[in-house]
C-alpha cells in the first residue's frame, strides 16, 4: 500500500481539506508556496500515464473540487495545479495526484 493509500485509509496523519467517496485532498507537509494542497483519487491509479476511458472521469471530478478548494482558500488570484508523471519528472510517489499551488504571485518559469 503506498503512502497516500495509507493517508486516504487514515493509517498516517494529514490535514485534511476535503473529502467525498472518490476523492481526497490534503496539505502537504512541505509546502512549496503558502497553500499547497494534494488532490488525490481514492482508487489507487499510479500516474496520469494510467488514465483509460474507464477511470477518467475521476480526474473530471478532481478538476471540479480544485475549483471548490481554490475558491475556498481565497486564491481569487490565481493558483497553479501541477502533476508529475514518471521519475524523469520527479514524481515522488505513484499514486495519481494534483498539486494545487496559490497564495503568492508565481514565477512564469515552470522547468
Amino acid at each position: 500500500m503506498c503512502i497516500f493509500c495509507k493517508i486516504i485509509a487514515g493509517e498516517i496523519p494529514s490535514t485534511k481539506v476535503y473529502e467525498d467517496e472518490t476523492v481526497f485532498a490534503f496539505r502537504d507537509i512541505n509546502p512549496q508556496a503558502p497553500t499547497h494542497i494534494l488532490v488525490i483519487p481514492k482508487s489507487h491509479i499510479a500516474s496520469v500515464a494510467e488514465l483509460t476511458a474507464e477511470n477518467s472521469a475521476v480526474v473530471a471530478h478532481i478538476f471540479e473540487v480544485i475549483a471548490k478548494i481554490a475558491e475556498e482558500e481565497g486564491l481569487a488570484g490565481g493558483y497553479r495545479v501541477v502533476s508529475n508523471c514518471g521519475p524523469d519528472a520527479r514524481q515522488s510517489v505513484q499514486h495519481l495526484h494534483f498539486h494545487i499551488l496559490g497564495g503568492k504571485e508565481m514565477t512564469e518559469q515552470m522547468a
